[in-house]
């Protein structure tokens, strides 16, 4: 976890007009990042969403996700808002690692390059918000979860989905308005920001009818009953594995490129 703080008596007036303004600071700032990213990935255009650090879904994840599940308050004991943003692939990349026999080594070093990305606007986007008094903690992309159950102490997604950003589909990644092949990152504030509003539909409507994404999985991961999480991770470490002169790559993204991938 990473924490930005300052002092009460550090702390500059904040003379923004409103509220409004701060949204469409992070907005802004998180779009330009993401558009002079550096390395061989491009993207589409980001989501951005905002949430209550006391909306009560927050709690509502310790049942859906283990009791262990931190609240933002965990992340940041002052935690009035949190933001989560989501960074998708260009169409290029997801039709790449669809007609790949395997995992296409493009997505592999997607997925290398867009976790550095968020981290690195995370901890920018502190910086930024520091010079306006606002306290922000983080979690990083991803391997911050328990190896043996699979279990996240901080659900991007499910965060996210509390932000707005989505809803979840049959492969249970969140799909957005801009589909769901690409990467989430989030952030706690201790600054009061409006939430923005959920969409009501559990799925999006084609997904209940679409076979896709458990026709397509390799292993068969994607049931009825759901995700087989120790099968599909054990693919995973395959993969990680086969591109062994990469850094960690435990990703597949087969799923993340049927009909919901960029819509």
């Amino acid at each position: 976890m990473y924490v930005t703080k300052k002092s009460k008596h550090e702390r500059p007036c904040l003379r923004l007009e409103s509220v409004h303004n701060m949204e469409k600071l992070i907005t802004d700032f998180i779009t330009r990042r993401v558009s002079h990213a550096a390395g061989g990935t491009t993207y589409r255009e980001p989501l951005v969403g905002f949430a209550r650090a006391g909306d009560p879904l927050f709690q509502q994840l310790k049942a859906v996700a283990g009791p262990e599940h931190l609240l933002p308050e965990d992340l940041l004991p002052e935690a009035r808002s949190v933001v989560a943003f989501f960074v998708p692939f260009d169409r290029e990349l997801v039709r790449v690692n669809r007609l790949h026999p395997y995992v296409a080594r493009e997505w592999a070093l997607a997925y290398i390059e867009t976790n550095r990305l968020l981290e690195d606007i995370c901890g920018e986007l502190a910086g930024e918000l520091a010079g306006y008094g606002i306290n922000v903690a983080w979690q990083l992309p991803t391997h911050n979860f328990d190896q043996q159950r699979l279990v996240a102490a901080w659900s991007h997604k499910h965060v996210a989905y509390i932000c707005g950003l989505g809803t979840f589909g049959r492969h249970t990644m969140l799909i957005t308005a801009r589909g769901c092949a690409g990467r989430l990152g989030t952030l706690v504030l201790d600054y009061e920001l409006r939430p923005s509003s959920r969409p009501e539909q559990r799925f999006y409507e084609k997904c209940v009818k679409c076979h896709y994404c458990s026709e397509i999985c390799p292993v068969q991961a994607l049931g009825e009953h759901g995700l087989d999480k120790q099968l599909c991770y054990q693919y995973l470490l395959e993969i990680d594995a086969y591109y062994a002169d990469l850094p960690v790559c435990d990703v597949c993204g087969k799923c993340a490129t049927g009909p919901c991938a960029v819509r």
